[in-house]
């Protein structure tokens, strides 16, 4: 088989799995990026490298392998924007964790939000307490919208942290 065609095989293969994996951990896991999922990201990129190109190290190896991925990436930006079931298949869903004061339960449960993580998120916003709050939103993205029930009607967006302070880190 041509090298290059090979790369380019190699190369799809990687990415569909990338893709696959990255959705099915999920969509918390995008809002911010800590130290260990940086740490991952460099540890899955140099094990992937070698996966995409196989023994060819060369300049233009290298090349085709970005190329396709970026073609790859564009394609499917194209085709996300034009298909609404291709989309749904690989973005998620925005879940209501609060709907009119009343808390999801089971919702939060499944996403793995503390209770300290969704007061934190309300607080951000100037919200005291739940029963202020219109709907709670995890966005597709990993952030939580709040919108509040007052005449007003507050909207404002969380950026979810995975690791808090506590006041022990204060010095």
């Amino acid at each position: 088989m041509n090298a290059y065609l090979d790369i380019t095989l190699r190369s799809l293969a990687v990415y569909a799995f990338m893709l696959a994996a990255i959705r099915l951990t999920g969509k918390k896991e995008l809002s911010q990026l800590n130290t260990t999922d940086v740490v991952l990201i460099l540890l899955i990129s140099n094990a992937v490298q070698n996966a995409m190109v196989g023994s060819n190290t060369s300049l233009l190896g290298g090349l085709v392998a970005a190329a396709v991925l970026f073609v790859l990436n564009f394609v499917l930006k194209k085709a996300m924007f034009k298909s609404q079931w291709f989309r749904e298949l690989l973005t998620e869903k925005p879940e209501i964790l609060i709907h009119n004061g009343n808390l999801d339960f089971a919702m939060l449960s499944k996403l793995g939000i503390t209770n300290e993580e969704l007061r934190e998120a309300i607080r951000e916003h100037g919200v005291e307490k739940y029963k202020d709050v219109k709907l709670a939103i995890l966005e597709a993205d990993g952030n939580i919208s709040i919108i509040t029930g007052d005449e007003h009607l507050k909207q404002s967006q969380y950026k979810r942290k995975r690791k808090h302070k506590s006041l022990g880190d204060l010095n």
